[in-house]
Order: C-alpha cells, then structure tokens, then sequence
C-alpha cells in the first residue's frame, strides 16, 4: 500500500510540474531578450489592461505586448503541435522514428512558400500557401498509396517519401530561378525556421485548424493504444483501423500544416519530443499525448529563447532544434529503446 500511495504522489508530482513548467517559462520569456525587463515590469504591464492605475512605460508595453507576446504564444502552440502530432504518428504507424513530416507536409508547405516568396507576395499569402501546400502535399501521398490494391502503411510511408523527395526538388528548383540577393535569402531564411516574424494576426489565422486538429486528436487519443498493437487487435475489439488512422493523419495534417506555415520547417520537435514525454510518463497515449503538448511547448519556447538571446544575430531555430536535438535523440536512443519493445 504505501508503494502505491508512493507511486500516486510521483505521478501527480509529474502531473504538476507539466502544468507549472510552461507557466514557467511563459513568464520568464518575457524578461529574456536584447532589452531586459525587469519581473515587476512584466507583472504590471501583462495586469495594466486589467488595472489601469497600473503605470507602464510605452517601451515596455510595446515590448511585453506587440514584439514578445505574440512570439512566445507561437512558440508554445507550434512546439506543443508539432509534438503531439509527433507522437501521435509514431503510435499509428508503431515506429519510434517517425516525425510529423513523414508524409510530406513539411515539404509542401516549404514549396508553397518558396513560390509565394519568389512571387512577391506578402506574409498573408506566403501563410497560407504554405498551409494550403501542406495539405496538398499529404492528399497526394494518401491518394498515391490508396491507388495499390495492396496500400498499407508500408506504401503510405513509402509514398509520403516520394512525395516529399518531388517537393523538395521543386524548392530547390524555385531557390535557383529566384533571385540570389532578394528572393533567395528570404526563402532560406524560411526553410531555416523562425519566430521572429510573428504578429497576432499571423496567430490568428492558424488559431482554428490547430484547435480543431488538436481536439481531435485527444478525442482519438485512446483508441491509439490499441491500434499500436495492429489492425487485428483493433478489429478484434470492435474498431475500423482504417478509418481511424485516416481521421488521426487528417487532424495531425491540418495541425501540422498550420504550424509549419507560420514558423517554417522546424525538425526534430516532433521527434525527440515524444521519446523525452514517454520516458516521464510511460506509452499509454491517454497521458502521452496530453503530456506532449506540454514538453513541446515548453521545449520550443526555451529553444526561441536561446536563438534570440545567445548571440547578437538571432539563430534560425531549425539549426538550433538540430544542434541541440541530435544529441539528444542520440541519448534517447540508449537509453529509452526499451520502451518500445
């Protein structure tokens, strides 16, 4: 009995921290940066709409709410999608080296954008091309595999493979016609990944698709258990394995989507991520998932952090997700296997 009044006050102690942690950082963020601002600054400035006698400085205002706000709630959104999209896909296609970009969507979405950049168009259009690209990119892939008689998830995965191989062609197709002093930095320095372009109005749009996916997603997140274990287990207890897995890639397609068409292609969250939630939490996806959004977000939000404050020239978080990610999957690897066998 106590073993187990042990193992209970573990587990709400974990339950806790994943809530307080990104609390956490949320208001630690806000301090960080090339112009610091002190705690009370923050606490009265994020209050002041709520108690106008608080006095703040305009500076400091447009700081906490205009340039930092904005960013950090990205940051938060987009590392909590891409993790639980991350861990959703390794748990239906019951391979741990599987990441939200298994089918193509980051591929279409960096197209989309290379072509909207390379048109001239403006941060609105460049969004949603990209958004639009990432779901195009995954129907190919889903209809590419549905026209074999034999398509499983063995020729899903192998599609989405093809896929993002043809898009990624025509990105580098578009980076050689555009023009190398204009057009070609701006589409590198998207494909790299980055915050620092985020306004509320960007939110705005992909506030929707990410809610809906993500609801989803939690709403299926206990029948993934049992089809982890196979298609035979799942229609031995009464579930269509197909349609399932169907609504899952749809929902993490849609998140995935959105996130990516406002930050770039950031690798590795969806990848280490879950293999970090699952040696905390264990595999049932019922917590893993939920757990996930928290880690996710909080460890891309720590990582925008770094870039924007490390050195003088904020960092692409792409090149920061990879340094810093490797490494740590690496470790994962020795360490955490046994989790899947």
């Amino acid at each position: 009995m106590e073993n187990d009044s042990s193992l209970n006050i573990d587990k709400w102690a974990i339950y806790l921290l994943l809530i307080i942690l990104p609390i956490f950082l949320f208001f630690l963020s806000f301090m960080l940066g090339r112009y610091q601002v002190a705690p009370i600054d923050v606490i009265k400035t994020i209050l002041s709409p709520i108690f106008p006698s608080l006095s703040v400085s305009p500076e400091i205002n447009s700081i906490v709410f205009t340039i930092r706000l904005p960013r950090i709630v990205a940051a938060l959104l987009v590392g909590a999608s891409l993790s639980i999209t991350g861990a959703s896909f390794q748990g239906v296609f019951k391979n741990p080296l599987v990441s939200p970009d298994l089918l193509g969507v980051s591929a279409g979405a960096g197209f989309g954008a290379a072509i909207a950049i390379l048109l001239n168009s403006g941060n609105f259009i460049i969004q949603c091309t990209a958004f639009i690209f990432g779901l195009i990119s995954v129907s190919i892939t889903y209809l590419i595999s549905k026209s074999y008689r034999s398509g499983g998830i063995l020729l899903l995965v192998l599609s989405g493979t093809a896929v993002s191989a043809f898009f990624n062609a025509l990105i580098s197709g578009t980076k050689f016609m555009a023009d190398p002093y204009d057009k070609l930095p701006q589409i590198t320095y998207w494909l790299m990944g980055s915050l620092s372009a985020v306004n509320f109005d960007k939110l705005a749009m992909i506030l929707l698709p990410l809610v809906i996916g993500i609801v989803i997603i939690l709403i299926l997140r206990w029948h993934l258990n049992v089809l982890s274990m196979g298609d035979e287990e799942a229609q031995s207890l009464g579930l269509d394995p197909g349609r399932l897995r169907l609504f899952i890639i749809v929902a993490c397609t849609l998140v995935t989507s959105a996130a990516v068409s406002i930050s770039g292609i950031i690798g590795w969250i969806g990848l280490i991520v879950p293999h970090i939630t699952r040696i905390i939490v264990g595999p049932d996806h019922k917590i893993l998932l939920p757990a996930s959004l928290s880690i996710g977000g909080s460890f891309l939000l720590l990582i925008d952090n770094i870039s924007r404050t490390f050195i003088s020239v904020e960092i692409p978080i792409g090149i920061l997700t990879a340094l810093i990610g490797v490494p740590i999957f690496l470790y994962l690897l020795k360490t955490g296997y046994s989790e899947w066998n």
